[in-house]
């Protein structure tokens, strides 16, 4: 089997890119350059485009920039929150409207029941976030309809990108010092903290979401919204019945082999969305990480049976995929197989492309973790 080895870098074009795109840092993702690509060279305007594992919606976003329909499935509230909110982005002017009278809202709500709150979050919380910073995040929490309401899942995801990042290198965090993409472990962060000396700065959180907003919607948006849903991609036949037979192209990446668990890298964005304030196991999904080959693939084989009947005749698929732990032959045969169990007959359209993975952002904060270093983009027609 041959292949392509190509340096991808950090993704970043000459031409100028959509602020969208950067509305959430997201551990483990491809750029838009490389779903730009796909668009361009399998798809036409007005065709459909599926990404059954969405992530922060490079895909969608992309798709829809570039006049093609979009949709896309993911089970993490995270991403959902992320993908959903740039498959249908609010005006600027209804997003500052409604930062207005939250902001109004929170300075009128009761400050012993927001201390209350605050003081009953485990300690992480408190070095964490400034005191002031904390009650602000815990009113938007509790008031953001993210769920239901499109210009609160944008706001929300403006929130989740600004939660924790690098204090000591951007004042765009609301958060002590931590990685912008993964939330690390309450005891690990405030080891960390107390061994730096270090205290979180004060962040008026109104303001600065503003400022995100107006930057995120400077280039506008797109012409038509995507369709996003919270669920599980072996479900996204049902989940998106009314596209049967009709997506000409699946950009996506599918969760690595034994490489991270969403559940517990996102734990601080979770409880944000409503979830427990420290890390936790299993209330998510119980298939974002597999140590297993055979389970991984069994796995893999059920997600494309939930694709299956969405696919339009010809419909291409492309899937770039991690490859810890794993030969090239064996992440080969593997997808080959599970595509075929599917029912998708796969048809390969050229050699596999290798792409070298740099920077990994967690080195900065967490020295020497291991991961994949090198990930594989397959192309097949399908169906």
């Amino acid at each position: 089997m041959g292949s392509e080895i190509r340096d991808e870098g950090d993704g970043v074009s000459a031409e100028r890119r959509n602020p969208l795109h950067a509305l959430c840092p997201y551990f483990a993702m491809f750029p838009e350059t490389f779903v730009r690509e796909q668009l361009e060279q399998y798809t036409k305007a007005g065709d459909l485009v599926l990404d059954p594992f969405s992530g922060r919606g490079t895909t969608v976003l992309e798709s829809l920039l570039r006049g093609r329909q979009a949709i896309a499935v993911d089970i993490n509230p995270v991403a959902y929150c992320v993908s959903a909110a740039k498959a249908n982005p609010p005006r600027l002017h209804t997003v500052r409207n409604e930062l207005r009278r939250l902001e109004a809202a929170c300075k009128a709500a009761s400050k012993s029941d927001l201390e209350e709150q605050r003081q009953a979050l485990p300690p992480f919380f408190r070095r964490a976030f400034h005191a002031d910073t904390l009650r602000e995040i815990l009113f938007l929490r509790n008031e953001l309809d993210w769920r239901e309401r499109a210009v609160h899942r944008f706001l929300a995801a403006l929130a989740l990108g600004s939660l924790h990042g690098e204090m000591d290198t951007s004042s765009s965090y609301f958060s002590n010092q931590m990685p912008r993409t993964i939330s690390t472990k309450p005891d690990y962060s405030l080891r960390y903290w107390r061994n730096k000396g270090l205290w979180p700065k004060r962040r008026r959180v109104f303001e600065m979401l503003l400022e995100r907003a107006e930057l995120r919607l400077s280039v506008g948006t797109p012409a038509h919204a995507g369709v996003v849903h919270l669920g599980d991609a072996r479900m996204c036949d049902v989940l998106h019945a009314s596209s049967e037979g009709k997506v000409r192209l699946v950009v996506t990446s599918p969760p690595y082999l034994d490489t991270t668990r969403y559940e517990e890298d996102q734990w601080l964005r979770l409880w944000f969305l409503g979830g427990t304030p420290y890390p936790s196991y299993g209330r998510v999904s119980k298939d974002d990480r597999h140590a297993s080959k055979a389970r991984y693939w069994q796995f893999l084989r059920e997600a494309w049976r939930g694709i299956q009947t969405l696919m339009a005749s010809g419909a291409i698929l492309v899937c770039r995929i991690g490859a810890k732990g794993l030969t090239l032959e064996e992440v080969d045969a593997g997808l080959t197989t599970s595509l075929k169990d599917a029912g998708l007959e796969p048809k390969r359209r050229g050699d596999p492309v290798v792409s070298l993975i740099r920077n990994r952002q967690t080195d900065c904060f967490h020295p020497g973790t291991a991961g994949c270093r090198y990930e594989v983009d397959f192309s097949f027609s399908v169906g």
